[in-house]
């Protein structure tokens, strides 16, 4: 059996992966953080999660350019810590791009819904993992080729987004009620800007994911550096703009609670029934297709490294016998996804949406794994001195002790904030770690891979 993924991928398709995992966090979900914090308390939070973004992608680019391997986290923190370090990385990273596909697809369906009342969101839902889950069976360089067209649209439409709205514009639209609790700063305010953490994340989250292409890309010491920089910047551009003119084109408590926050906005400015609209609403799915399709790539990448390793059932690590992609991994993280999508009025998840509470359990995986990549990175440069950096974190140790500090701080207050899937986090590492325990016949019988072992 086959496990050698096959190397495609060149600088525009991994700019397209890195951006597009990203990109429907610009359409949806982040207003929630409005909902927690107001306008101006959400500005402070995404500020600041800017910053810990900024850092941590300057800082991560130094660890796949070095070790280029489609585990991406899971590879970084097995070599720097073992066994163990990487179960807890795998983990982490599994949960992450596991739990956020079900959130995009509600929102695909939400926005479908605009268009077809009568269309039932979660029917729709399952109709794009069917259709996507498929189209990355049949190969990683149609899918990123995909990726691609579909990201460069997605930000297009979200230049036009920004244009469109801009005449309606206000500054005192937007900071009216802009602190939680009303019009003054205080202890509400300083509470509100923690509790919006996690829709801040989500502005950003999954830009990592492009690092699971690495083993797919073509030179990926040069072309992992240039999609990852190039990426953050981009991104760093449509999250405020997007946020900022949104918020200040009428009542923006009206857009917090909704999976179509853009739709909503241009509502405002242009009626019910402007062609603009419209438009919006059937380009706008590129950018939720981008996000979806990149992250199912993402997770099936996670799915098969950890199966390839012995981490999971070795048969996860299956190739395809004609487009050598991981069919399993991709059908089985769909499938987690889809009982998600289903499980809505199950538990009760601290009063949340369905998609809220998904978000939240994407970002408490991603944010343990930020800092276990930060702190592989401070173990290997301590223990391998000599492992060749292609690209090499600027700042160190200020700009990568900087995003761990962030991420620890995210952490703690996501903890706090959200007790709930906190636990259901927990729960989910500790049942993969019982696992682990008891399948050390797995991973003796793995094949080698220098990639993860300490020199």
């Amino acid at each position: 059996m086959t496990t050698q993924l096959k190397s495609s991928l060149g600088p525009l398709h991994l700019w397209g992966i890195a951006v597009g995992l990203v990109i429907s966090g610009e359409y949806f979900g982040w207003s929630y953080g409005w909902g927690a914090a107001g306008t101006l308390g959400f500005l402070v939070t995404t500020v600041l999660v800017a910053a810990m973004y900024t850092a941590f992608i300057f800082s991560y680019t130094e660890l796949t350019a070095a070790i280029p391997h489609a585990g991406g986290p899971f590879a970084y923190s097995r070599r720097a810590f073992g066994p163990t370090g990487g179960l807890l990385a795998g983990l982490a990273t599994l949960i992450e791009f596991v739990f956020a596909p079900p959130a995009i697809a509600l929102a695909i369906g939400a926005y479908l819904n605009v268009q077809f009342p009568a269309l039932d969101p979660k029917v729709a839902a399952v109709g794009a993992y069917l259709v996507f889950m498929g189209l990355n069976i049949l190969g990683v360089q149609i899918a990123a080729t995909f990726e691609l067209v579909v990201t460069v649209l997605a930000v297009l439409e979200l230049l036009v987004f920004m244009g469109v709205v801009a005449p309606g514009f206000s500054v005192s639209n937007f900071v009216l009620n802009g602190w939680a609790g009303g019009e003054q700063f205080g202890g509400a305010a300083i509470a509100g800007i923690f509790a919006a953490i996690p829709f801040a994340i989500w502005f950003f989250l999954a830009i990592e994911g492009a690092a699971m292409a690495a083993e797919e890309a073509k030179d990926p010491k040069r072309t992992i550096p240039l999609a990852y920089i190039s990426g953050i910047l981009t991104l760093l551009v449509l999250a405020f703009g997007v946020m900022i003119f949104a918020g200040g084109v009428g009542d923006w408590k009206a857009l917090s609670n909704v999976n179509d926050p853009l739709p909503q906005a241009m509502k405002t400015v242009v009626g019910n029934s402007s062609g603009w609209l419209h438009m919006l609403v059937w380009i706008g799915l590129f950018g939720l297709v981008a996000s979806f399709h990149g992250i199912i790539l993402g997770y099936s990448r996670q799915f098969f490294a950890l199966a390839r390793a012995g981490y999971l059932p070795p048969g996860l690590a299956a190739l395809h016998p004609r487009f050598r992609t991981p069919h399993r991994a991709i059908v089985a993280g769909g499938l987690v996804g889809i009982a998600a999508i289903f499980s809505d009025g199950l538990i009760n998840l601290q009063g949340m949406s369905l998609t809220a509470a998904m978000i939240t359990m994407s970002v408490f995986g991603a944010i343990v794994m930020y800092i276990m990549s930060m702190a592989s990175l401070f173990k290997l440069r301590a223990s391998e001195p000599a492992l060749e950096r292609p690209f090499r974190a600027p700042g160190y140790p200020v700009v990568p002790a900087l995003a761990l500090g962030l991420a620890l701080v995210c952490l703690v207050a996501m903890a706090w904030f959200n007790p709930i899937i906190g636990s259901l986090f927990v729960a989910f590492m500790a049942a993969g770690y019982v696992y682990f325990q008891l399948t050390a016949h797995q991973r003796a019988a793995a094949p080698a891979d220098a990639m993860l072992e300490r020199v």
